[in-house]
């Protein structure tokens, strides 16, 4: 798939993170994101690591759950619009790193998250798996993604661009990653309310 190489990905990321967040309330908005932030159980004080935090989208909404974010990507580029956000020192850490060798020690976080960057890794198991491993027991994992498209000529392109799948691929790919209970939840913005699968999943105890 075009973009699911890393020297392209962050080629991709390098120029999309000039306008990233114009673009993106079209796809992944402020209300997408509340309805994905209320499927999680998080906590004041509890710690979340962002995954593919991007430009920080998603970290904003985090912190209005809990002050314990911590953010990562492989784009300084994208980073840098973080950064020009939320200082290169404030209180959010923002790490340079790969989600398929998150630079964490086991059972760091309570909750992981990750939206709009499944899409991109070249072994997504292997990344859910990295996920798993730095989350606590009995923590939780939530992945958002693109749904698969039912239209043929939007599936041809998604097959040809980057990774999309439905819930049935989404399971394998949890199972393989060593996740037992999990579900999904389609959402997206009013003109195309399945756009995006959004994935809970519990962390074995």
């Amino acid at each position: 798939m075009a973009v699911q190489d890393k020297t392209r990905a962050r080629l991709f990321y390098k120029y999309l993170s000039k306008v990233y967040d114009q673009i993106n309330p079209f796809i992944w908005n402020e209300e997408m994101r509340t309805e994905a932030l209320d499927l999680l159980d998080i906590e004041e004080g509890d710690r979340v690591l962002d995954v593919g935090c991007g430009t920080g989208f998603a970290t904003e909404g985090l912190l209005e759950r809990t002050e314990n974010v911590h953010g990562l990507d492989q784009s300084v580029h994208q980073l840098e619009q973080a950064w020009a956000k939320f200082g290169k020192r404030g209180a959010v850490p923002f790490y340079r790193g790969d989600a398929e060798r998150l630079p964490f020690r086991d059972d760091t976080f309570d909750v992981v998250w990750s939206s709009g960057s499944i899409e991109y890794w070249p072994d997504p198991v292997a990344a859910l798996a990295e996920c798993r491993r730095i989350a606590k027991p009995g923590g939780q994992v939530l992945i958002v993604g693109p749904n698969y498209p039912s239209n043929t000529v939007f599936q041809k392109l998604a097959d040809a661009f980057m990774l999309f799948y439905d819930a049935e691929e989404a399971d394998r790919m949890f199972r393989e990653a060593g996740f037992e209970e999990f579900y999904h939840v389609t959402m997206g913005p009013s003109y195309s309310p399945e756009v995006a699968i959004t994935t809970v999943a519990d962390v074995p105890e």
